[in-house]
């Protein structure tokens, strides 16, 4: 009997980094994935910590997406939650 199922390409070596922002206070606010670059945590480090979190997790740096890009309802992040400021 044949699967019908693709074998899938999650593979936890592979980790992906895209950079959202450099603030100007010297921090980098990242979306850091493993396995699959569509399931990310954010986080916000040093520049210096930064670097050395890249080296040492053989990161693949990913592009921004675009500031326009269009997005469902169900597509948020927790920087767009931050900058609405929930509550005001």
């Amino acid at each position: 009997m044949e699967s019908s199922l693709r074998k899938s390409s999650f593979d936890p070596a592979v980790t992906y980094v895209r950079v959202m922002q450099v603030r100007e206070d010297g921090f980098v606010e990242l979306e850091f994935a493993v396995g699959e670059p569509e399931l990310f945590v954010e986080m916000i480090l040093p520049q210096e910590a930064f670097a050395d979190f890249c080296v040492a997790n053989k990161a693949k740096l990913l592009s921004a997406p675009a500031v326009d890009a269009p997005r469902n309802d169900w597509e948020w992040r927790l920087r767009d939650a931050l900058q609405k400021r929930l509550g005001d």
